[in-house]
């Protein structure tokens, strides 16, 4: 036996968030990411997504693994929580695909694996907006070839979201969501920006001349409201991009969402 001490184990990078979670809150973030990243996900060689700080319940990992095998059957979903105490309350519901761990942004995953997914919600809200770049990169240098990272932010019941997709590369779009009998305007949805964003909604930022000309958008189209909430949405993200490079397509404005490039909002400066 050797006479070295072992080296004691690495703290976690990161810390506890609250830990509020519900059933069901993530369902928006979900399927938008079966939807825009089910061909990624089909093609990858190991389906393994992570689900960062999922809280103090493990709900919502347990409905991302449902949501994800309806486009890849063997997809799996590993649990990551800097709270050792929220793992141990997880266990009970591991299963075939369905694991929890001890960890934080360094995502640590057995035999070196690297996720095709990593769903990271609710999460960098009580960071400083300085430090969400070096989080995302890091983050970013753990996917797979092809992966994902979704990072936002959204209200208790899941209402209201608004996320950033990042590729290895770095942020690629925005995509805001809603319950749209819930919603007054689109503006609403400031409350929700991520951390990179939701100090910039001021004049002169991209964002805030964004949800500006949404809601001048959403009321011009006020006489579609007789048709009801979605096809005011729709109509409202019609106009919208003849101003702004909204890169997706009705079917997904229908779930009242829209997604726009990056570029587009990203903070000045």
């Amino acid at each position: 036996m050797s006479s070295r001490t072992a080296a004691p184990p690495r703290r976690p990078i990161g810390s506890a968030t609250r830990g509020t979670t519900n059933p069901n809150r993530l369902r928006r973030m979900d399927r938008w990411i079966a939807a825009a990243h089910g061909a990624e996900l089909r093609r990858s060689a190991d389906p393994v997504a992570v689900d960062l700080g999922y809280g103090a319940a493990p709900w919502t990992a347990v409905e991302l693994l449902g949501r994800l095998r309806t486009v890849r059957p063997d997809a799996a979903v590993v649990g990551v929580e800097i709270d050792q105490a929220r793992v141990a309350a997880a266990q009970p519901y591991v299963r075939d695909g369905l694991a929890f761990t001890h960890g934080g942004f360094e995502v640590p995953l057995a035999a070196g694996r690297r996720p095709a997914l990593i769903r990271a919600a609710n999460v960098l809200r009580q960071y400083g907006e300085d430090e969400v770049a070096a989080v995302w990169a890091r983050l970013c240098g753990r996917l797979a070839p092809g992966g994902l990272l979704v990072e936002g932010t959204c209200d208790e019941i899941g209402r209201r979201h608004v996320w950033v997709a990042l590729g290895p590369e770095g942020p690629r779009t925005v995509t805001f969501a809603a319950r749209l009998g819930s919603l007054g305007t689109p503006s609403d949805l400031a409350e929700r920006l991520p951390k990179a964003l939701i100090h910039r909604n001021v004049p002169g930022e991209p964002v805030h001349a964004f949800l500006r000309d949404f809601d001048r958008a959403w009321a011009a189209a006020a006489p579609y409201a007789a048709l009801g909430a979605r096809q005011r949405w729709i109509r409202t993200v019609t106009d919208l991009r003849s101003d702004w490079p909204v890169v997706d397509r009705p079917q997904r404005w229908r779930q009242g969402e829209v997604t726009v490039a990056w570029g587009a909002l990203a903070p000045r400066g």
